[in-house]
């Protein structure tokens, strides 16, 4: 706990006031340090995990020294107890630069050698700060009637709230992804940044009484929420080893689906007690106790912002200019342009190059704008067809509850007895293996839509179109992460806005049998990538290159 807070936002800023206080295990007397003196023959193999050679740039590790990290890894994957600690040896260049590395191939602050729970706790703060972001999406649609009535504005200029949230935490990672790359700033300085600005915004969306206000309001939010979209999924591959990740993003992704799902559940029964305000105070209160434990217990997990900051202590501890990260050299011999470029330009250009990938892009942006669109019309079937009143309308998303019990487990209990034991032997083979399970969930949606579509009118229960809304979700949940976050999220903002129109004009069974339709389309997408994913990934100019 005591290095989870030296850390953390709150302990950093508090080594600035006296470094002192809460010391790393480096500045303690009683620490040994390396020895930073001593030259090393550099054609010895050196007993390092990473190394760079003279021309500053990283060098091929040796045959012994890959098999050492790979079995030290499996090791600890198989079992929670630690191997024995081997010390490292400093790597110097002919220049004198030394290399500052993790000073054991067990180094305690190595995200990876992190104790279950200190990675537990990290993992449930990224889902619960994902979850309040995600909530604050939907929340506000309990709140389009009183809008309306308080503005004057239609049914499709109130639902911009919802829309431009959603344009606004797809845009935010074009800029927060790359940011969180530059090992200086690191991933917890951006997520407490911007955090912190997404709950004092909710304190002026709360009171605002102004629609314009209020949209501009709703834009800024989606924007600084983003980060957890961003880089979630990255402060887990800090942590765990990659046979592991689908455990994580498993349970990250229930958060993800759970957060717009329960709003308007919550949402759908205080606005109508209270105002239409009332949506923004919920977002505070669900925001502000995570954003303080978040403040006091989020440590940083990139390994090369940990680095970095070590190689500045020990240069303060030591008065020796020479030691530095593989960051500082790797950044010090790169341009401003070739930063830009890889943090702004090589996403797009993998897009346009890599026919897999941008198939990948196109699936995703349809099946989350479908998903988007499908929640539409809610509104337009349990108040009208069967006289639910708002707060009853909204529970019919407590189903997403149960579709998530059933769901989750069951893709665990595949990946934990099935595709696991197989990656140990044989590692994890082509892409195409990981959409096995998608092959067949994917016809799960198509029929929940048709069943939704074809059962909502008053005499038949409305049981039974909850149904089909609970075969949808768990297909539904898997959008939520896209390669290209900012095409998905422009296509979901696209369909929150036209959705409505549609239904009204030719009926939720039409419209709803028209997004089923395109979800078949998706379903044979699958099979396509499955089948023929191997030759477009060849076909590849970005590979090429």
């Amino acid at each position: 706990m005591a290095d989870s807070l030296r850390e953390s936002a709150v302990g950093q800023l508090l080594r600035l006031v006296n470094r002192q206080w809460l010391p790393y295990p480096d500045e303690r007397p009683e620490f040994q340090l390396p020895d930073y003196d001593t030259p090393i023959d550099q054609e010895k193999p050196a007993d390092h995990i990473s190394s760079i050679g003279p021309d500053h740039q990283p060098k091929r590790r040796s045959e012994g020294e890959e098999q050492d990290v790979e079995a030290f890894q499996l090791a600890k994957t198989a079992t929670a107890e630690r191997t024995v600690s081997r010390t490292l040896t400093p790597i110097r260049t002919s220049d004198g630069i030394v290399l500052v590395d993790w000073y054991t191939l067990d180094d305690p602050e190595n995200p990876h050698n992190w104790s279950s729970p200190k990675k537990l706790l990290v993992s449930f703060e990224i889902c619960m700060y994902s979850f309040a972001v995600y909530f604050g999406s939907s929340v506000y649609t309990s709140s389009i009637d009183g809008i309306i009535e308080r503005s004057g504005v239609g049914v499709v200029t109130a639902s911009l709230g919802f829309a431009l949230y959603v344009l606004a935490y797809g845009i935010g990672p074009m800029l927060w992804s790359p940011l969180s790359e530059i090992p200086s700033i690191g991933r917890n300085s951006i997520y407490i940044a911007t955090f912190s600005i997404y709950v004092l915004l909710c304190i002026p969306e709360a009171l605002v009484d102004n629609f314009a206000g209020l949209m501009v309001l709703r834009f800024l939010l989606g924007f600084f929420g983003s980060p957890c979209l961003a880089t979630g999924a990255a402060t887990f591959q800090d942590m765990y080893a990659m046979i592991k990740m689908p455990y994580l993003l498993a349970f990250w992704a229930g958060a993800v689906t759970l957060g717009p799902a329960l709003a308007p559940v919550v949402a759908g029964f205080s606005v109508v007690a209270k105002s239409w305000h009332w949506f923004a105070w919920e977002m505070l209160w669900l925001s502000g106790p995570i954003w303080l434990l978040m403040l006091f217990l989020l440590p940083e997990t990139s390994a090369p912002n940990i680095l970095l900051r070590r190689a500045r202590r020990l240069r303060y501890l030591t008065s020796k200019a020479q030691l530095k990260s593989q960051s500082e050299i790797d950044q010090a011999h790169m341009s401003a342009r070739e930063v830009a470029f890889d943090a702004l330009i090589k996403p797009w250009q993998i897009n346009a190059l890599d026919p897999a990938v941008l198939f990948s892009t196109v699936y995703t942006a349809l099946v989350y704008g479908i998903f988007n669109s499908f929640f539409e019309s809610f509104p337009l079937v349990y108040p009208i067809i069967y006289d639910f009143n708002l707060g009853e309308s909204n529970s019919v998303f407590l189903s997403v509850i149960v579709a998530l019990m059933i769901a989750m487990p069951t893709y665990c209990f595949y990946y934990y007895y099935w595709v696991e034991p197989k990656v140990a032997k044989h590692g994890f083979g082509p892409p195409e293996q990981r959409l096995i399970p998608a092959l067949f969930a994917c016809f799960l949606v198509p029929v929940g839509l048709f069943i939704f579509a074809w059962t909502t009118r008053s005499s038949v229960h409305w049981i039974v179109s909850i149904i089909g809304v609970l075969l949808d979700i768990p297909q539904f949940a898997a959008s939520l992460f896209a390669a290209n976050d900012f095409a998905r999220s422009s296509v979901a903002c696209g369909c929150i806005l036209f959705a409505h129109p549609m239904f009204v004009s030719i009926g939720v069974p039409g419209g709803i049998s028209l997004l089923g339709g395109l979800t078949i389309l998706c379903a044979g997408g699958l099979y396509i990538l499955y089948f023929f994913g191997a030759n477009l990934r060849a076909r590849s100019k970005f590979a090429a290159k």
